[in-house]
């Protein structure tokens, strides 16, 4: 068909981590997904492949992008942060509270390079270096002892390989082990280094299977900056590593692929560690008669704004569930923020602490809630989509119907405006209506840490509104969250709230948003 139904796969070293959504019938596919990985300190390169989904068969490779980690941690985050013109997430941090830590990153379109199932490498090296500190001439000594579970180049399965060793413009090889991948070379190879500082100089280490016909196959390799290196040995065995993807064009047939990946090394202590700043932090939740001026809750909703807002609400929500005190501080917010309100009508409608702390909660809190409630449903509307939602029928809006081209066509022709919108608000209705009955049936089934935190919120409304004329208030104040940021945006984007593994596809996506309106 000219086009294809692509998909990344996510690698750390050479263990998958993530799977996006396949986007289909696209070679311009927007995946927009994030995931947020906890990493081994020692972990050497990021890959990711993008294939092609196909029904019948086995996925065709498109082609791949390699990151190592020094090339992720080459950067600072910020400069390229700045560099765009926006603010950067953090990550949900997932023990305790995170000390500030550097982080660098990579955001670019970088083209996608070849994927030969030949050449990609796997195994480790077990290697020892010794650096002297002194001495003329100074010699790097290098030695290689085995490698083992090596990539098979060779049609019986196995491999010859050898190992070479680059420095300073010096390269040495070991013998070739035939037949082999697990070979035993126990070698010493010396590399002379020249006098004075060494800068940014790098011993390469490379293993390659040797072909007596054609050129050698590559097996993979491991970098170490020298400066890096101690001067006693350093002994280990090490991950082979491909080589890395570059910002050159590889020939432009591949394409490219645009990543932002942020790398953040941090270091969490031992609890206890924290309890002055969680004390800070509880201080005005426990002893609510205090002036809310210069509390530590107060400044920070001062001088939070935008995302770094939702990243506070979220570590303070963490915080607060974990102290058992995640109801008194939504009282505390919400309490501060009907004190700065004049008009009910826009009671809690902008992204406040306050707000945005409640929507954190009902995410950590709710998230089993709401998929025993709304799975159901969403599955019947994403199986149904083939046999109800053609074009033409599913949409209320006049300008995006398509009226010649629904598979249902009457015996008087075409499907009139009126009758596709009739079609859609019956169809509509239907979803709509098992939805509303799945939320009011599931009073019993909703959490009781949720329905208290609601019963105060009511509370406070009803006490900061006791006119008759704002009767309404107390309901919609409730309803502003258990709908609008709650319900309703699991509705429209499912995937995001793992109700589904896939995003949905244009027409149930058209569906999908016609019901959370």
């Amino acid at each position: 068909s000219g086009s294809s139904d692509p998909y990344c796969v996510v690698k750390v070293d050479n263990e998958v981590v993530a799977r996006t959504a396949t986007v289909w019938k696209s070679l311009n596919p927007f995946w927009g997904e994030e995931y947020t990985l906890l990493l081994p300190r020692g972990f050497h390169s990021l890959t990711v492949y993008v294939l092609d989904e196909d029904t019948i068969g086995q996925d065709d490779v498109i082609g791949k992008v390699s990151l190592s980690h020094q090339q992720i941690s080459a950067e600072p985050w910020g400069e390229w942060g700045a560099r765009r013109g926006g603010g950067q997430r953090d990550p949900p941090w997932p023990h305790g509270v995170p000390t500030l830590s550097p982080s660098a990153g990579v955001e670019s379109w970088l083209s996608l390079a070849p994927v030969n199932p030949d050449q990609e490498v796997q195994g480790e090296i077990h290697v020892e270096l010794r650096v002297p500190e002194r001495g003329h001439p100074r010699v790097l000594r290098c030695h290689l002892i085995q490698a083992r579970d090596l990539a098979p180049r060779d049609p019986s399965g196995t491999s010859d390989p050898f190992a070479r060793v680059s420095c300073c413009g010096h390269t040495l090889e070991t013998a070739v082990i035939k037949k082999t991948r697990f070979p035993h070379w126990d070698e010493v190879l010396e590399l002379e280094l020249p006098e004075g500082e060494l800068g940014e100089a790098v011993l390469s280490v490379e293993v390659w299977d040797w072909d007596i016909v054609g050129k050698n196959d590559f097996l993979g390799r491991v970098e170490f900056p020298l400066d890096t290196l101690c001067p006693g040995p350093t002994r280990g065995w090490f991950q082979l590593l491909p080589f890395p993807s570059t910002t050159k064009d590889h020939g432009g047939q591949l394409g490219a692929l645009r990543l932002a990946v942020r790398l953040v090394e941090d270091t969490v202590l031992p609890a206890h560690h924290y309890q002055p700043l969680i004390q800070l932090l509880t201080e005005p939740i426990l002893c609510p008669g205090q002036p809310p001026e210069g509390t530590a809750l107060a400044v920070l909703e001062e001088v939070t704004s935008g995302e770094s807002r939702q990243d506070v609400a979220t570590k303070l929500v963490k915080i607060s569930l974990g102290q058992g005190l995640a109801v008194p501080l939504l009282d505390y917010l919400t309490t501060r923020e009907l004190a700065r309100t004049t008009d009910p009508n826009t009671l809690f409608r902008s992204n406040s602490l306050a707000s945005k702390s409640m929507e954190q909660f009902l995410k950590v809190v709710g998230l089993p809630y709401l998929h025993e409630v709304l799975k159901p449903v969403v599955n019947r509307i994403f199986e149904k989509k083939y046999v109800e939602l053609d074009p033409g029928k599913m949409e209320l809006d006049p300008g995006k119907m398509e009226l010649g081209r629904g598979r249902r066509i009457s015996f008087k022709g075409s499907l009139s405006e009126a009758q596709v919108r009739e079609s859609s608000l019956e169809l509509l209705k239907g979803y709509l209506g098992d939805i509303v009955d799945a939320i009011v049936g599931s009073v019993d089934r909703c959490p009781l840490p949720m329905r208290v935190a609601f019963k105060q919120l009511r509370r406070q409304v009803e006490e900061r509104f006791p006119l008759a004329q704002h009767e309404d208030i107390r309901y919609f104040s409730i309803s502003g969250f258990l709908f609008l940021r709650f319900f309703a945006p699991a509705v429209l984007t499912p995937k995001l709230f793992r109700l589904r593994e896939q995003h949905a596809e244009p027409r149930t996506g058209r569906t999908l948003l016609l019901l959370a309106k």
